[in-house]
């Protein structure tokens, strides 16, 4: 029985998984002034989340970090769900990017000073698009499907 992760699949999985595992243990006994922060930036790109009590949300925010860093981690966790969460996870950072404002120049899509930290994680989008259309475009047995050759 072989892994559902291929050999090349491992350095990007293990960079991406890495760090997020890590920012989510980060998160997980925050001061009063972070969960502020989280939460705030959070609720202003994504207004509807001014509903979760701060700590919640970013308990919440922890949690979900921890297990895709563990899922993405983990071989025995097929890449291409591993990719799709990694995907959801990156767009929801890119949103925060794109609708937070002084995070980019004005009429542009370059970041600002602060902005490079969010806009860096444009890496983990690609990363999980790649892994989410090989798994689309490949047989079961991860050879390239017929139709994608």
């Amino acid at each position: 029985m072989s892994l559902p992760v291929k050999p090349w699949h491992v350095p990007p999985r293990l960079a991406a998984g890495s760090v997020i595992l890590n920012s989510g243990l980060s998160k997980r006994d925050p001061d009063d002034e972070t969960v502020a922060m989280l939460h705030g930036m959070a609720v202003g790109t994504y207004p509807f989340l001014h509903r979760i009590p701060p700590r919640q949300f970013v308990r919440l925010v922890s949690t979900a970090e921890i297990a895709l860093g563990a899922a993405l981690i983990l071989p025995v966790v097929p890449t291409g769900l591993a990719g799709a969460g990694l995907t959801a996870f990156a767009a929801g950072l890119i949103g925060l990017y794109l609708r937070t404002p002084g995070m980019r120049e004005e009429g542009s899509l370059r970041p600002t000073q602060q902005g490079t930290a969010l806009v860096k994680d444009v890496w983990l989008l690609g990363i999980g698009l790649g892994f989410v259309i090989e798994a689309a475009t490949s047989d079961d047995d991860g050879r390239p499907d017929r139709q994608a050759r």
